[in-house]
C-alpha cells in the first residue's frame, strides 16, 4: 500500500494518533514492534498558530520512527492551513493527517474533531485549503461514519474528501454519538472500500484487539491497511503478534533481554524499555506519570491474584529505580501467569 510515495508494504498496520499516549517515545517503541507508520498526538491550530510551547513540542520527530504522520485539528480554514505549514516547515512529517474524528465534548463541541461531520462544507473546505497549501506532503483524513445513527454519511463523505485531493482516509467505525462504546461497525469502511468510484487507500479503525481480528478485518472488508489504537495500552508488541499472523517479517528488535521473545518476562522487558524510552525524552517524574496508563493496562498483569495492592504500589511510584524493582518483584507472578493460562 501506498499514501504517495510512501509504500507501507502488503497490509500495513499503523498505530492511530491518541493525545496523551503517542509521544515519540511510544512511536519509536511501536515501529520497532512492527508498525508500518506512526501518528502522532493530535496538536491544536489554533495553539500552533500562537506558537505555544506545549504543542509546538508534539512536533518533534525522530528519524529512527518515520515513516511518521502528525496530525492537526480545527474548525477554521485559515488556521488550519497555517497550521499544516507550520508542521510541514518545522517536523517535515511524511503525511499530515487532519482530524475530523475525535469525539469528546472539549474538542467536537467546539466544532473541530467529529464536530466537523455536522458542517461538512467547512470539513471540506479545510480540506482543500491544507492540500492546496502543502503540494509535496501527502495529506490524510481521519473521521467517523457519522454524527450519530441517523446521519451515518461515510459513504458519499469519502468521495467527497477524495475530491478535494487527500491520498489516503481512515475510517473509525463508529459515529460521534457513540464515542468510544458498543462494537465498531466494519460494514461501511467495506462499503466505502469497494466502492469502484475510490482509489485512494482506505483505512480501518476499530476494535482491533486481536492478531486474528486484524487478519480477518483484512480479508471480510478488503481495506488497505488497519489502525490500532487503545488495545496498544501496555501491550506494544500487539504490532508484532499480528506481524506473525499475517506472515509478514517482523523487523530486528534492539531489545536487552535475554528471555524468549513473546514470553511474559519478554513482555515486562519491552514494559521497562517503555518506560525508559519516557523517561529519556521528558524526565523521570513526567516520563513515569505519562507510562503509568499503560502498565495499568497491561495484560500481562491480568489475572494474577491479589494483585491489586502491587498495582497501586506501581502506579504511585515516583523514581524509575522504585519502580522497576516493583516491576521486577512481578517478574515471577507474571511467568507463572503465563504458563497457567497456557496450561
Amino acid at each position: 500500500m501506498k499514501i504517495g510515495n510512501i509504500d507501507l508494504g502488503p497490509q500495513p498496520v499503523l498505530l492511530a494518533p491518541m493525545e496523551d499516549v503517542t509521544d515519540i517515545g511510544f512511536r519509536l517503541l511501536c515501529r520497532q514492534m512492527g508498525a508500518a507508520m506512526v501518528y502522532s498526538e493530535f496538536v491544536s491550530s489554533d495553539a500552533l498558530i500562537r506558537m505555544v510551547g506545549k504543542s509546538l513540542a508534539k512536533l518533534q520527530v525522530s528519524d529512527d520512527e518515520r515513516p511518521v504522520a502528525i496530525q492537526i485539528y480545527g474548525r477554521d480554514v485559515d488556521a488550519m492551513r497555517e497550521a499544516a505549514m507550520i508542521v510541514d516547515s518545522q517536523a517535515h512529517p511524511d503525511v499530515l493527517d487532519l482530524n475530523f474524528g475525535c469525539p469528546v465534548k472539549k474538542v467536537a463541541g467546539k466544532g473541530a474533531g467529529a464536530g466537523m461531520l455536522q458542517n461538512v462544507p467547512q470539513m471540506l473546505a479545510i480540506t482543500r485549503a491544507v492540500v492546496d497549501a502543502l503540494p509535496h506532503t501527502p495529506v490524510t483524513v481521519k473521521t467517523r461514519l457519522g454524527w450519530d445513527n441517523d446521519h451515518r454519511i461515510i459513504t458519499d463523505l469519502a468521495e467527497q474528501l477524495q475530491d478535494c485531493g487527500i491520498q489516503a482516509l481512515t475510517i473509525h467505525g463508529r459515529t460521534r454519538a457513540q464515542m468510544y462504546t458498543g462494537e465498531a461497525d466494519w460494514t461501511l469502511i467495506g462499503e466505502v472500500k469497494n466502492n469502484p468510484r475510490m482509489h485512494i487507500p482506505i483505512i480501518g479503525n476499530g476494535d482491533i484487539d486481536s492478531a486474528e481480528k486484524a487478519r480477518m478485518c483484512f480479508e471480510r472488508y478488503g481495506v488497505d491497511a488497519i489502525m490500532v489504537g487503545r488495545a496498544t495500552f501496555g501491550r506494544p508488541w500487539i504490532f508484532r503478534e499480528i506481524c506473525q499472523e499475517l506472515g509478514r517479517p517482523c523487523p530486528a528488535l534492539p531489545l536487552p533481554s535475554s528471555s524468549p521473545e513473546m514470553s511474559a518476562a519478554w513482555k515486562l522487558d519491552v514494559l521497562k524499555q517503555q518506560v525508559i524510552n519516557s523517561v529519556e525524552r521528558t524526565g523521570e517524574y513526567r516520563g513515569i506519570l505519562h507510562v503509568r496508563r499503560h502498565l495499568a493496562a497491561s495484560p500481562i498483569f491480568k489475572g494474577i491474584p491479589n494483585f491489586r495492592e502491587t498495582r497501586i504500589r506501581m502506579l504511585r511510584a515516583e523514581t524509575i529505580e522504585q519502580l522497576f524493582a516493583i516491576m521486577e518483584e512481578t517478574r515471577p507472578l507474571v511467568i507463572n501467569n503465563q504458563n497457567i493460562s497456557q496450561n
